[in-house]
């Protein structure tokens, strides 16, 4: 919310894009085609929120270059910002095609817009530098959650200082919150992000995503499934599908039904993945070992029983 409010009084501009499938917290501008809670409970859109305010939401297909460069070419003087996961993880996971980040980056400094990156998933859990970290890309502004506040009620933003300049009280921008720097928050987030670059568990999380990765793709192949895995360090997600999935109509075309089975089985073998085919799993470092070579071989037996 303060992203965007931000964006909106920096660029002077009221146009926000954001992408189908992509969650950003219950924002009455951003409630349109989301993710997350909203998407499994089968209720994309929100009552209680103006047209007026959706209608300054620019919803886009994510992956679709066309799509993004033309409505840059016909609205480009009206957009604010991009907001976008850079790797969407609120209906499954979602990996950009090739250049489409880099696709973004342009177009945002080509018109003046900004880029902002939704990293309140991946923000630390990719990388100590989330996915901008990976791929080499600054966004204008970034946001980050519970992360921070080693898993306690906060969140924040931050980009280039001419732009956070415009907070009050240095700028016209006006944000505030109960919550603001609360010191608990801070201490337990500064106590987890030196865990974090102490024990740097990155390589692990991309052996042990790898490792989940293949073994659930042989079951597939095995049981002559089609099954997707998009995997990247401890984030992966399911999706049975034919081809892999790059946006959000691909996601809610997959067959959810046998995510549905497959959660059942696993759930009563002492295995959890989400309730919901259109979340993300995640590993952590208490994974390792035998844990981690017990969830494998339930998932992978559980795909092998699978009636289809």
């Amino acid at each position: 919310m303060s992203a965007i409010r931000l964006a909106r009084g920096y660029t002077g501009r009221d146009k926000i894009i954001k992408f189908a499938g992509c969650y950003h917290g219950h924002v009455d501008s951003l409630l349109v085609k989301a993710g997350s809670g909203a998407l499994t409970l089968g209720n994309p859109d929100s009552a209680g929120i103006p047209a007026s305010f959706a209608a300054e939401t620019i919803v886009l297909d994510y992956n679709d270059a066309e799509g993004i460069k033309k409505t840059f070419a016909d609205q480009g003087d009206e957009i604010a910002a991009i907001i976008v996961e850079p790797f969407p993880a609120n209906c499954g996971l979602i990996l950009p095609d090739e250049g489409y980040l880099e696709l973004l980056r342009k177009l945002c400094t080509a018109n003046q817009s900004l880029l902002i990156f939704d990293e309140v998933m991946t923000g630390f859990r990719v990388a100590a530098g989330g996915v901008q970290e990976r791929i080499g890309i600054t966004p204008d502004l970034s946001a980050l959650g519970k992360i921070i506040g080693g898993g306690l009620p906060v969140g924040a933003l931050g980009g280039r200082a001419e732009i956070m300049d415009y907070l009050a009280p240095l700028g016209p921008v006006y944000q505030a919150g109960t919550l603001s720097g609360n010191p608990l928050a801070m201490a337990a987030g500064i106590a987890s992000l030196k865990k974090l670059k102490e024990t740097n568990p990155y390589p692990l999380f991309e052996k042990l995503g790898a490792q989940i990765r293949d073994a659930l793709l042989d079951a597939a192949k095995a049981k002559g499934l089609p099954l997707q895995v998009p995997q990247v360090g401890s984030m992966f997600a399911l999706f049975f599908s034919e081809s892999p999935v790059r946006n959000y109509g691909d996601a809610t075309g997959s067959a959810t039904e046998l995510f549905g089975k497959l959660f059942h089985y696993a759930l009563e073998r002492g295995v959890y993945l989400p309730p919901s085919a259109y979340e993300t799993c995640f590993l952590c470092t208490a994974h390792d070992g035998q844990v981690i070579e017990h969830a494998t071989e339930v998932l992978a037996d559980g795909i092998l029983n699978l009636a289809e």
